[in-house]
């Protein structure tokens, strides 16, 4: 399974798509120092592969506008950034909270049995016996290996269930085309 990041830059227009063409790759936070740099809290690994794209499209308010990454950096735990056009503090504090998107069809290809996040939510999760525990609703990353959270909508018992994203272990077969996951699973647990 992948985080999102390319080296790509997008030239078609982000008012031309829907809101589900896209990923979130961070958000804008807050201002840092009175140039127009902001924080960035980044949702790829590394959190610096948020840097690699020269161009963010950003969704404020509904609304999408394009910028270009001017600078980007490390600083501290986290990261900062300054965006074309947005060049005083005033401007910055404006554009807190913003998210930062990626168009999906962006996203670099996967090796074969290799899953962006955003393709695994939403899928029906069926253990090898056929018994429905829901949907996986979404996945959280842990020290020792991800978590996938399903839920129950489809379950009988309309349970919340944490498993462990273990390729060949406890996912057997993920089939993106039928929405649905098949896992060596206990419904009990």
């Amino acid at each position: 399974m992948g985080s999102p990041m390319s080296q790509s830059a997008s030239r078609q227009s982000a008012d031309d798509r829907q809101a589900d063409d896209y990923v979130v790759l961070g958000k804008l936070t807050s201002p840092y120092g009175i140039k127009g740099w902001m924080k960035v809290f980044s949702y790829t690994s590394p959190m610096e592969g948020i840097l690699d794209y020269a161009e963010w499209v950003i969704r404020q308010g509904g609304k999408l506008s394009r910028h270009r990454l001017q600078q980007g950096r490390r600083q501290g735990k986290g990261l900062v950034a300054q965006l074309d056009g947005i060049d005083s503090r005033d401007t910055a504090e404006a554009m807190a909270g913003a998210e930062i998107l990626l168009p999906k069809g962006e996203l670099p290809a996967l090796e074969s049995g290799d899953y962006y996040w955003y393709q695994l939510e939403g899928l029906k999760v069926i253990t090898l016996e056929g018994v429905s525990l829901g949907r996986l609703a979404y996945l959280f990353e842990t020290g020792a290996n991800d978590v996938m959270v399903v839920k129950g909508g489809d379950a009988p018992d309309d349970r919340e269930r944490l498993l462990p994203y273990l390729p060949n272990d406890v996912i057997k077969s993920v089939d993106l085309e039928a929405g649905e996951m098949r896992v060596d699973w206990d419904p009990e647990f």
